[in-house]
């Protein structure tokens, strides 16, 4: 799991998002909302690929909502279940507030 968990504000624009990925060496930002929400790299590809300026888009508009979380107690094995089942590669990891960001690769490591 990765901490401290990074974060970003929903009306941060999707280079601000891309950039601070880059320099943290991570995949997956949580956006700061209620509901929950995330960005991932994934989102931002497929935003840039569309023809979207990344300097106009907001972060808000290219967000997952209603995102699965896990608790700090999962095994890796329901972990990585849950990351096939729902097809994703990032889970924020959940104990009443945030606490981490769990990744595929991170699962990949900890089971190889």
């Amino acid at each position: 799991m990765s901490t401290p968990l990074e974060t970003i504000s929903k009306d941060a624009t999707v280079r601000e998002a891309a950039r601070k990925m880059r320099q943290e060496d991570i995949s997956a930002l949580v956006v700061t909302t209620s509901p929950r929400a995330i960005v991932s790299s994934t989102d931002v590809l497929d935003a840039v690929a569309d023809g979207a300026d990344a300097n106009e888009l907001l972060v808000s508009d290219i967000m997952t909502t209603e995102v699965e979380t896990a608790a700090p107690d999962l095994y890796m094995e329901e972990v990585a279940a849950m990351m096939t089942n729902y097809g994703i590669n990032h889970l924020p990891v959940v104990d009443d507030d945030y606490v981490g960001m769990i990744s595929s690769t991170d699962v990949t490591a900890q089971l190889t």
